[in-house]
């Protein structure tokens, strides 16, 4: 009797405990917890290699938990894989996890770094979907595949990294590409960019905290120079250099704002620029005030800003092609001296106009509480195309409200130009001589055939454009954009010369 009494005891007990452990939540409240929210495989690798981490998967909770769906979320250049507590596959359901348990989630990752960037790119990712009461919850995957020349390293997306070198030069010219991390920062220091470089920058937000322990956030993925900074590219028309960010996939080529841009700090001089594609940027180059820059055949497009910003600066600019800008073009802000040839400033789809200048500043919204700073202004175009969808693809902005009739503070000319305007050369609207600074301009309408295609971001010649044998011929200047020479006598407005099969 007594032994049956035990056992039955016994196997109550054991019933309750069954019992207990089959009870699951419901409560959409209850969500798991992980060792981290971010594994990261922080080698590089240098052949064909693999590594292995885990992740612990936590239940806090006092009843059972049931994962209906443990995945990978799917990026198409995923090249991890999962095992679930020892069951391998990249798909697992309904895992349990007992009351105050865990389990382990192992993850591997293979990479060859010597494929080619489209199947290796430098910022390999994914993520595993964890799919409980309704909830979806994810653990970021990150590792590196490319063999590149990572600055300053792979772990310093917020960090501020200065060379120095006593004025001395820093070369960039290995093969490999190079990928920038965090805010990369130049004074008393060149840094020369030769034919071919590859430079690929890792954007997104950043945190640091201020004297007073504040948090701050800004957008990283820069390179900037200071006053003793100097920058110098020196690509050529059959390698031209390439400076973008470093998101690789087929669903990012034509993306805008992946990194922040170049910056040209205050009274910084001899920066030059030859044979350059700037992209997928929120700016393309942000030249301050006093600083100087040397542009000659540079491609700035896809930015979600400004292509370039000059602020009272100086910039000379032969053969360079600016689309796809979020706002302006090029904006010339509170004067300065600027000098552009042969250059094609397209504008289509956006709310700003191509080209944006002026001649002051204000140090509050609308100049509501101090009158305007003013400094003059002297731009030159010739050769130029400043076209787009808006009807007026020129603005211009007299702080002193004279309209540009005072030459001591605003000096501008256009020279063999192709311009969009309308309200701009209105009498009344607009400036009243403004055609007067505009010799021998071109103004088509929008069924004149102009570019090659609009819609696919084609800015060479149309067959029968209206730009072609209207330039003004330009000794010194022989070649195009591209390296196509240019007729000497009859040569095409724009930074396309059209090419006669």
């Amino acid at each position: 009797m007594q032994y049956f009494i035990l056992a039955t005891t016994l196997a109550l007990l054991l019933l309750s405990a069954c019992r207990k452990d089959e009870k699951f939540t419901t409560s959409s409240g209850d969500k798991l917890e992980f060792s981290v929210d971010t594994l990261r495989f922080d080698t590089v690798f240098t052949e064909l290699g693999s590594d292995t981490r885990f992740i612990r998967v936590y239940n806090p909770h006092s009843e059972s938990i049931r994962i209906s769906k443990i995945q990978l979320a799917g990026n198409q250049q995923s090249k991890f894989n999962l095992n679930v507590d020892g069951i391998p596959g990249d798909k697992h359901e309904d895992v349990v996890i007992y009351p105050k348990d865990s389990i382990y989630v192992f993850v591997e990752v293979k990479i060859n770094p010597n494929e080619p960037l489209s199947s290796s790119p430098f910022f390999v990712y994914d993520s595993i979907r964890f799919e409980t009461n309704g909830n979806v919850q994810h653990v970021t995957l990150e590792a590196w595949g490319q063999n590149a020349n990572y600055i300053p390293n792979r772990w310093s997306r917020d960090s501020i990294t200065l060379y120095s070198c006593g004025g001395g030069e820093v070369v960039w010219d290995d093969p490999k590409p190079y990928v920038l991390y965090g805010i990369v920062a130049f004074d008393y220091c060149t840094l020369t960019i030769p034919a071919g470089a590859r430079i690929h920058v890792h954007g997104g937000l950043s945190r640091t905290k201020d004297q007073d322990g504040k948090t701050i956030i800004y957008n990283s993925g820069r390179l900037f120079f200071l006053q003793n900074g100097r920058l110098n590219v020196q690509g050529t028309a059959e390698n031209p250099v390439i400076i973008q960010g470093d998101r690789l996939e087929e669903g990012f080529a034509n993306a805008d704002g992946q990194w922040t841009g170049i910056i040209l700090g205050a009274g910084g001089s001899g920066h030059v620029i030859r044979h350059a594609t700037i992209k997928n940027s929120l700016f393309g180059i942000y030249v301050d005030s006093s600083a100087e820059l040397s542009m000659k055949n540079v491609q700035v497009f896809n930015t979600s800003g400004v292509g370039l910003f000059a602020y009272h600066s100086t910039v000379v600019a032969e053969n360079c092609l600016f689309f796809n800008n979020g706002t302006h073009a090029v904006q010339l802000g509170y004067g300065g001296d600027y000098d552009f040839t042969y250059c094609t400033l397209a504008n289509y789809g956006t709310d700003a106009s191509a080209l944006n200048m002026g001649n002051g500043i204000c140090d509050d919204p609308l100049c509501a509480n101090s009158p305007p700073r003013i400094y003059r202004l002297n731009a030159s175009f010739t050769n130029c195309i400043i076209y787009g969808s808006k009807r007026d693809e020129v603005n211009i902005v007299d702080f002193t409200g004279n309209k540009g009739t005072n030459s001591l503070v605003m000096q501008y000319n256009f020279d063999h130009c192709i311009l969009r305007i309308n309200e701009l050369a209105d009498p009344v609207k607009g400036f009243p001589d403004f055609l007067d600074h505009c010799n021998a301009c071109l103004t088509p309408t929008t069924q004149e055939p102009l570019f090659v295609s609009t819609n696919e971001d084609d800015y060479h010649l149309d067959t029968l454009s209206v730009a072609e044998k209207m330039a003004l011929p330009i000794p010194g200047i022989a070649f195009d954009l591209i390296g196509t020479m240019r007729d000497p006598v009859m040569p095409d407005i724009g930074c396309f010369e059209y090419i006669y099969e």
